[in-house]
């Protein structure tokens, strides 16, 4: 369905209808800005995806931490 939509044709058309917009010398500046927004987002999302991974790296640590082990038995009062 897609395939049929986003056909050639369309895309030959879209791409006139960006050059007389834009015109020729824009063209290039565009695309510039947009890969460079695009490896912004990419640059986000890993620091993104590290903090995570950070904060649920601590979160096992405080609870490692915190619970007793399987092993040790609790003092008898």
């Amino acid at each position: 369905m897609l395939a049929e939509i986003f056909g050639p044709d369309l895309l030959i058309v879209l791409i006139v209808v960006v050059v007389v917009l834009f015109g020729g010398a824009a063209i290039p500046k565009l695309a510039r800005n947009l890969g460079s927004a695009q490896n912004e987002f990419k640059r986000g999302m890993a620091e993104k995806n590290e903090e995570a991974a950070k904060a649920a790296n601590q979160a096992a640590a405080n609870q490692a931490a915190a619970s007793p082990a399987a092993d040790e038995k609790p003092a008898a009062s």
